[in-house]
């Protein structure tokens, strides 16, 4: 197959990795320049949790366009980037083209659908996994778990078992889900517990669980995405949110979430589309939410430091 990934940045370079290693004519657009260039002239370096490797058949580009049409594409972008993204690839995109969106957050989908058609469109969801961007060219994946994967309407067509097959067969664990929207709120409650509360405190998953007092704040994130999750009708697969949330950050403490990456490189955040979120919907809902209020605004104060030196 000829695969495009779009947002070739820590995740996306490890799905670049993995298919263009299965065999797949692989494609990665990326909007930082150094990356691509580093990617053209030496290859894609992996390392970590899958091993240690350089992959040297992937085609890096700064423009989708310049990949043309695909079999499949994956939106791997944060999650303020998928509109810009999809538009790109609204062009090219074919009528045979399926389109894979993996995002932190609520929303993404809903955009990409808005320009692509719900028709072919899958949403992914990363659960477990973890990986940074050492320098460009080079990238750390630090866990490797599951790839959920369902069709953007629900239900479980054939066109997604087919779509698992494709993943599953360049190495990922993954499996078909019918209802995906409780999917990206599960992963949610875990994000919002995490993300927010590491890239204030500074911290790995597991110093937050250590430290009682920012871990308190942390669970009351989660309570809340779940309380907000529940009013808008989702339905979850636990009680216990901050169960849930624990046992996630128990399978590596000893990562750092991305949007303290983001920070340590004085980059903006997916902060909005995280713990922002639970505050919008809460408000929209009447479910109060003091510890995602107090996160959101931490962040956006850290953030505006960045803007103010830039």
């Amino acid at each position: 197959m000829k695969i495009c990934v779009v947002g070739a940045g820590a995740m996306g370079s490890v799905y670049a990795c993995f298919f263009a290693e299965a065999g797949h004519e692989v494609w990665a657009v990326d909007g930082w320049d150094a990356h691509v260039e580093a990617i053209r002239a030496h290859g894609l370096r992996l390392e970590g949790a899958s091993g240690n490797r350089s992959v040297k058949s992937i085609e890096a580009v700064s423009d989708v366009r310049l990949a043309g049409k695909c079999d499949l594409y994956v939106i791997a972008t944060k999650a303020y980037h998928v509109e810009q993204a999809a538009t790109a690839m609204s062009s090219v995109v074919g009528a045979e083209g399926d389109v894979v969106t993996i995002q932190n957050g609520v929303g993404a989908a809903d955009i990409a659908a808005r320009i692509l058609g719900a028709g072919r469109l899958f949403v992914g969801v990363a659960d477990g996994f973890g990986a940074s961007v050492i320098e460009p060219g080079r990238v750390h994946h630090a866990a490797f778990n599951l790839i959920r994967i369902g069709a953007m309407g629900g239900g479980l067509p054939d066109r997604v078992e087919r779509m698992v097959e494709i993943w599953a067969g360049a190495g990922f664990r993954a499996r078909a889900y019918k209802d995906i929207d409780r999917l990206i709120w599960e992963k949610l409650v875990c994000n919002v517990a995490f993300s927010g509360p590491c890239a204030v405190s500074g911290t790995t998953l597991g110093e937050l669980m250590a430290d009682s007092a920012a871990w308190k704040t942390a669970c009351g994130c989660a309570r809340e995405a779940h309380a907000v999750g529940l009013a808008k009708g989702v339905r979850f697969s636990f009680d216990d949110p901050v169960e849930y949330a624990t046992q996630f950050g128990l399978r590596m403490p000893g990562a750092r979430p991305s949007m303290l990456l983001d920070h340590l490189a004085r980059r903006r955040s997916e902060i909005d589309a995280l713990n922002g979120t639970v505050v919008e919907l809460g408000r929209k809902h009447g479910v109060a939410a003091p510890s995602n209020e107090l996160i959101l605004a931490a962040v956006r104060k850290i953030e505006e430091s960045f803007e103010s030196c830039n």
